[in-house]
């Protein structure tokens, strides 16, 4: 146990695990108490500082007064009661106190003196964070046992909603969606004989302002300038598609020839960007009204924030272990029955796993305050953003393109030619963004127009070819 508790020290103060020097004040300790209980346990260190140094207790110090007072702040001052394990180790002579805390079953947790309103409290990464109102909802939700998609909304009519693209994605599997089926997969539900639907229908059909995804490329590895940039909204279904092709836009092909057959395949592999798309539409939290999900293409890496950390009862290590606990009881179980999903607590790991079999270094997955992070890294960062060798020589001024930029080139270079309607199907835009690219290009002397209106088409200036 000790050689654990050294390692845990080692990893510095976290979700779980927060040190202190010297005895604490009695409101610190009753509030980390109930961060802990309300959120994924964890323990207070009392005889280590914030960088991670065993300074040990005083000598003189009354070892058993102590752990008697810790109880004593802890039954006095958090309600409903809380229950630690209070115990020393001794770790190279040195003495500590350790206060184990167990997620509680009696949610929420609260400062008594504060009231639960004002009281309660959650942990954030390595930190105390007084509860918001929609934590509190949440916490109360977790003790019954229920997900906010599984509650219903009173305020919608159930039958002013239009349900085809959840029944377009059932046909696709070969599968109806009745109302028996709605009920059954708590789409809706029924009350005094009234038809209602919840929170997980309205989520999948993107009627909140927070069902969105936001995409951007930008310049270099940092978010100073962009490249281009999109927002989807809609049902979750389409922002999937839609997102999955902005980042196939904006990432590298590469060719192999084998025999007499050319295969392109993308740097990234694609159901590494699938499986953490869906992880971040089916998992996130939607309760905060005020959040998206955010997908950023950098030269270097992809990046796939999504609200809301891991789920209260887990922590970054059982996420990584494969554990698994469904926030979004509703959607999750809609993707898995139009197999989204293949196998409970097996996403991670396979965006990891296939990543490493592609020769990617191991994608980071993390949790950063109360998002999740994944960074998903590019094959050859030294290129990104910029034409190849194998497109020409372009002078220095020409060679910071985007990667569609660099696929209208390269097409060009292959067929002599390109028109603004192959250009919306190469790169997957409508014709007004097709133009505008074109034009950039242009001004920018890396192509030239010929032909007039719809014989037009462009090719590389002299110089480019």
């Amino acid at each position: 146990m000790i050689v654990s508790l050294i390692d845990e020290i080692k990893n510095g103060e976290s979700k779980t695990l927060e040190f202190k020097k010297e005895f604490p004040n009695n409101e610190s300790i009753a509030k980390t108490v109930i961060a802990f209980s309300n959120t994924s346990g964890g323990k207070l260190i009392i005889g280590v500082d914030n960088n991670g140094k065993i300074i040990g207790l005083k000598e003189n110090v009354d070892i058993f007064d102590l752990q008697d007072k810790i109880a004593s702040i802890i039954y006095d001052d958090c309600y409903p009661n809380i229950i630690p394990e209070i115990y020393t180790a001794n770790i190279d002579g040195k003495i500590i106190i350790v206060v184990e805390v167990f997620r509680g079953s009696l949610l929420p947790y609260y400062f008594k003196k504060e009231g639960k309103n004002n009281g309660t409290y959650i942990r954030i990464g390595a930190t105390n964070r007084k509860a918001s109102y929609d934590n509190i909802l949440e916490l109360e939700r977790q003790k019954r046992n229920i997900s906010f998609d599984e509650e219903i909304n009173y305020d919608v009519d159930f039958y002013s909603l239009d349900i085809s693209p959840i029944r377009l994605e059932f046909e696709k599997v070969g599968k109806q969606i009745d109302m028996e089926k709605l009920k059954n997969l708590k789409l809706i539900k029924e009350e005094n004989g009234k038809i209602y639907p919840t929170n997980g229908l309205l989520i999948l059909l993107g009627k909140y302002e927070n069902c969105a995804i936001k995409c951007a490329r930008f310049k270099g590895k940092t978010m100073d300038i962009f490249l281009d940039k999109k927002d989807y909204n809609g049902d979750l279904f389409s922002q999937l598609e839609k997102a999955e092709s902005f980042i196939k836009n904006h990432i590298n092909l590469r060719g192999e020839i084998k025999g007499l057959q050319r295969t392109d395949t993308y740097e990234i592999p694609i159901e590494a960007i699938r499986e953490a798309l869906i992880n971040a539409v089916v998992h996130r939290d939607y309760t905060n009204m005020g959040r998206d999900i955010k997908v950023g293409i950098y030269d270097d890496i992809l990046n796939i924030v999504s609200p809301g950390g891991f789920p209260s009862t887990l922590t970054e290590k059982d996420i990584l272990e494969g554990r698994s606990e469904v926030r979004n009881k509703v959607i999750a179980r809609v993707f898995k029955e139009l197999n989204y999903i293949e196998q409970w607590g097996s996403g991670i790991k396979r965006i990891k796993s296939t990543c490493l079999k592609y020769g990617l270094k191991e994608p980071i997955i993390k949790e950063t305050g109360d998002f999740v992070d994944v960074e998903i890294y590019r094959e050859v960062p030294e290129s990104a953003g910029k034409v190849p060798e194998s497109a020409g020589k372009v002078p220095e001024k020409y060679r910071d393109l985007s990667e569609q930029e660099m696929r209208i080139i390269e097409y060009i270079k292959n067929n002599g030619k390109i028109t603004s309607k192959e250009v919306e199907k190469l790169i997957g835009v409508k014709n007004r963004r097709a133009r505008e690219i074109l034009k950039e290009m242009i001004d920018r002397k890396v192509i030239t127009r010929k032909g007039r209106g719809r014989s037009t088409y462009y090719s590389l200036r002299a110089h480019q070819k």
